[in-house]
């Protein structure tokens, strides 16, 4: 057994450490928009559309497209499309759009059938690109905050930089502790797995994209494809990253503390619930995948705490440098975020949570056959096939 510990203590150890080396040395080197060398007018002035996909978004439209209306950019056009909603959300996105009719600033799209082949939420971020004027497209969700500063910024660094896809990382807002259990754990996965740091190197094939802020020029969408190439895509957002980097174009992540800022979940399971539609895409609907996932999940964040306790002498050195790295994380993670660090001590809960999303969402869709999303049933066969 003691042979066990040292090998299982040696590469855990080893994998966490390098990470957080890696960590240490990448993410300072990430832009943060929100500091005053940013706090200026973009050069050129070119015209965005910021597009805003909304089903059955009562709760949050109102909010959302007020404040994107409020922005202080001047050239900007916003385009909300109610996606065959049921509730009263094309009825607000109407009286928005009466109300700021002056400006001309705000479109209304209407979606009451959703064609085959598609997914709701790309077919209607598609339709809208189709009625957009500007040179950036910028793709975010109905339930999302901007401050009135926040396109400016963003535009002068994607401007400066020459980037081609801009993602802004949103301030995550957290009510309650298992929210923060939560998404502490998931900020940690895709420290461990994504390395953001890496995004903006060509070499790499890192890549990101997130639903809250995928901000990209016209001709580099035109010229993947649009929509239309990632039609019947669950993880549009992040494919989006993918095919843009794949292409070769330039690609940038960066930080702006609160300019964006988005309650992605209500509770523990919350989190749960919302990751149950991905989690098993994630895994390119594949069993046996998703169960080598769980174990690899399990291996890489339980074991160090159990093997702390359980191995003997020098045998624990590998598991106390494993700790001792994923707490360093929480810390770093702890000056981007409102996670305190010693969140790090429900690390071994959280991790039994995500192995449980990752199985509730493998046996779901093979069961269901498909996925269930706003309403509409997706079948397994078309996911596959519909795959970047």
């Amino acid at each position: 057994m003691n042979y066990f510990h040292w090998i299982a203590g040696c590469l855990l150890g080893l994998a966490w450490f390098w990470r957080l080396a890696e960590a240490a040395l990448g993410v300072p080197k990430i832009a943060d928009i929100a500091r005053s060398e940013w706090d200026r007018k973009p050069p050129a002035d070119p015209r965005v559309s910021i597009i805003v996909p909304a089903c059955n978004e009562e709760a949050d439209i109102e909010a959302t497209l007020t404040l994107l209306l409020a922005l202080d950019y001047d050239n900007y056009e916003v385009i909300a499309v109610d996606d065959r909603s049921s509730d009263q959300t094309g009825v607000i996105i109407d009286r928005i759009a009466a109300e700021a009719k002056t400006s001309g600033r705000l479109k209304a799209v209407h979606i009451t059938e959703l064609p085959p082949g598609w997914m709701g939420k790309p077919h209607a971020m598609w339709s809208a690109s189709n009625v957009a004027t500007g040179g950036w497209l910028l793709f975010t969700d109905a339930d999302v905050s901007f401050k009135p500063d926040t396109l400016r910024r963003a535009l002068s660094y994607a401007e400066s930089e020459r980037a081609d896809h801009v993602v802004l990382f949103p301030r995550m807002i957290m009510k309650n502790s298992g929210e923060k259990m939560m998404i502490a754990f998931f900020q940690t996965l895709f420290v461990f797995g994504h390395r953001p740091w890496k995004v903006a190197d060509p070499k790499t094939k890192d890549h990101i994209g997130v639903g809250a802020f995928n901000m990209i020029r016209r001709p580099v969408y035109d010229a993947l494809g649009t929509y239309q190439a990632l039609r019947f895509e669950v993880l549009d957002d992040m494919k989006l990253g993918k095919v843009v980097k794949n292409a070769g174009y330039a690609q940038r992540n960066v930080f702006g503390q609160d300019l964006i800022s988005i309650r992605w979940a209500k509770s523990a399971f919350g989190v749960v619930d919302n990751l149950t539609k991905n989690f098993f895409a994630i895994m390119s609907f594949q069993w046996p995948r998703a169960l080598a996932s769980c174990v690899a999940l399990a291996f890489l964040n339980l074991v160090p705490f159990a093997g702390v306790w359980l191995a003997h002498g020098w045998a624990k050195l590998g598991y106390g440098v494993a700790l001792f790295s994923m707490f360093s994380i929480y810390v770093g993670m702890s000056r981007k975020s409102d996670i305190p660090p010693y969140y790090f001590v429900l690390h071994p809960v959280s991790t039994a949570l995500f192995v449980y999303t990752m199985l509730r969402s493998t046996f779901l869709t093979l069961g269901l056959g498909g996925v269930r999303w706003r309403g509409t049933f997706y079948p397994l066969d078309e996911l596959r096939k519909g795959m970047v």
